[in-house]
């Protein structure tokens, strides 16, 4: 699996996200994908599972050290006592002195994000954190962030899936040095059903869903994000390095984006405006 390097961060380009996931399986599935060779696990403490992440780790019997690990710090927690406070909080879940990447998971609140940036700029001083990010930030935000930061930005993850084009976010991300990471890479189960997708999928003995995360994987700087509590399917989402997709299909999968493709869109936690 190649690396997204991004500002001095080595991210692996396929993770695992844990988003909407339980302990129990938090505890069945990332054991196994670990040993699988996913190296990439990404959670965050609204997810309620930092704890039985740290643990499933643990369990893989790979070092803490070979494990790219993300977590964000909720928009509840954005002040300053209580941003350095949660994040030694997740740090003792996650069974970890430190954590690879830490994101601001919304962009929107009351507190200025000079304040966040300076958060995680301290954190970063203190060795708790390898690295900085933001997530769901919009191209005004992001330019901002990146400004207000001692430290480089290495990735905002954002929802990245064909039916929505991010090519302008992409592109200004790529201007600072910034990653973009997929999340929400099925479109909430639309993906396994285009005909489209399934058909080019054929051609390469693929099923839609490898044909997505290889479409993400294969743009540069692009990160992308697996899930599933299926232990069945973490063999099928991990082999997308095995064949490439032609200049034609890439452009033939961009085609299916929709003006109205974005699918998290909540209106307390969003940017005042999408690119």
């Amino acid at each position: 699996m190649h690396k997204v390097k991004a500002n001095g961060a080595q991210i692996p380009a396929l993770g695992f996200g844990t988003f909407r996931m339980s302990g129990e399986e938090v505890m069945r599935v990332i054991p196994k994908a670990i040993q699988l060779g996913f190296r990439h696990v990404d959670t965050a403490q609204i997810y309620g599972n930092e704890a039985e992440v740290g643990a499933a780790i643990q369990q893989s019997g790979v070092a803490r050290g070979d494990i790219f690990l993300t977590t964000k710090v909720w928009v509840d927690k954005f002040a300053h006592k209580d941003f350095i406070a949660s994040v030694d909080e997740s740090l003792k879940k996650l069974k970890t002195d430190y954590v690879d990447l830490l994101l601001l998971h919304w962009p929107q609140s009351d507190v200025p994000l000079a304040e966040r940036m300076n958060s995680l700029n301290e954190v970063k001083r203190a060795g708790k954190v390898k690295n900085i990010g933001i997530s769901n930030f919009n191209i005004e935000m992001m330019n901002e962030a990146v400004k207000l930061s001692d430290a480089p930005v290495a990735t905002n993850q954002v929802e990245l899936h064909p039916y929505l084009d991010q090519s302008k976010l992409l592109a200004a991300a790529r201007q600072h040095g910034v990653s973009l990471t997929a999340y929400y890479l099925m479109a909430d189960g639309k993906v396994p059903k285009d005909e489209v997708l399934k058909d080019i999928g054929a051609r390469h003995k693929k099923t839609a869903a490898q044909v997505v995360l290889r479409w993400a994987v294969q743009q540069p700087d692009v990160i992308a994000l697996s899930k599933t509590a299926n232990v069945d399917r973490l063999q099928e989402n991990f082999d997308v390095f095995d064949f490439e997709l032609t200049g034609a299909e890439m452009a033939e999968i961009a085609k299916l984006a929709k003006p109205d493709g974005r699918i998290v869109n909540p209106a307390h936690l969003r940017p005042p405006h999408w690119d």
